[in-house]
């Protein structure tokens, strides 16, 4: 067998030897090869990054020439339907908070679980049948009202002749007019000393955060008042029926059994659901 000097080694002079050695030497020109390229970019990179850049100084916002005015596809101004879809979404969202806050729905579902309380019933009728009932008398009392916001605020807003912040100030005055109606001054100006602000020169400038927990607090006084007036024929029911249990000598039976059917028969004759409905409503 041959042998040949190859870089200062002996390498076998056989047909496999030979390919080794070719694959040997197109390895380390390809690793060269690697190399080579890695340096390059590197120095290129630093070569970059070592030349530093004056900072161009921020240009000063430009003012619009027009206000912005959300224009929908055919050309018109009015919200569009994704906003009215999110602005509705968030009315009922808040809905019940306004119900309770600035209509006549505190005071009319007090009123009827005073009622019921008087009448010695303790679930019947059940508080979704009160509530349901108040709730269908407050939008009849506050239709008015709610039509007159419907008018000066949300159609003009759809239509495109408000915008949004236009639309919740003429949407208060309704509402406004309504509560100052209902509350008295007595509640504003405890309100208005709590809050340490200066009385209003005008109810008509009494804000918005001191009416409203005023209102509530005028239309919790008015229920109490009416439920008192409810408390006191029952009450007189229950000292005849106990007075009479007890001159009989029957002090065992409770007097509530006894005076209940005589209360909701009295509550029936004199048609006291309507009564109580007549007087809430024109209370208003």
């Amino acid at each position: 067998m041959l042998v040949a000097p190859d870089a200062g080694r002996t390498v076998l002079a056989t047909p496999g030897g030979e390919r080794r050695v070719a694959a040997g030497t197109a390895v380390r020109t390809l690793a060269l090869a690697v190399v080579v390229a890695l340096g390059l970019v590197v120095l290129g990179a630093t070569a970059a990054l070592g030349a530093p850049v004056d900072p161009v100084p921020p240009t000063d916002p430009a003012a619009p020439d027009e206000p912005l005015v959300s224009i929908n596809l055919d050309g018109s101004s009015a919200p569009s339907t994704s906003i009215v879809v999110l602005l509705g979404i968030t009315l009922l969202a808040v809905a019940p908070s306004l119900l309770l806050m600035m209509t006549s729905f505190t005071k009319i579902f007090v009123v009827l679980a005073l009622t019921r309380n008087a009448l010695g019933l303790q679930g019947v009728p059940p508080n979704q049948v009160l509530a349901g009932l108040g709730l269908f008398l407050s939008i009849f009392i506050m239709a008015p009202v709610l039509g007159d916001v419907n008018s000066a605020a949300v159609q003009p807003y759809l239509d495109g002749g408000m915008t949004f912040t236009e639309a919740l100030g003429a949407a208060e005055a309704p509402l406004r007019t309504f509560m100052l109606g209902q509350t008295r001054e007595e509640d504003i100006a405890l309100l208005t000393r709590a809050a340490e602000l200066p009385n209003p020169a005008s109810p008509d400038v009494v804000p918005m955060q001191t009416l409203i927990p005023a209102f509530m607090l005028s239309e919790l006084r008015a229920a109490f008042i009416i439920g008192f007036v409810i408390f006191v024929p029952f009450l007189v029911i229950d000292l005849v029926v106990s007075a009479a249990l007890m001159s009989m000598g029957m002090m065992m039976l409770p007097p509530v059994m006894v005076s209940l059917p005589f209360k909701i028969l009295l509550f029936v004759l004199v048609d006291g659901w309507g009564l109580i409905v007549t007087s809430l409503v024109g209370s208003y």
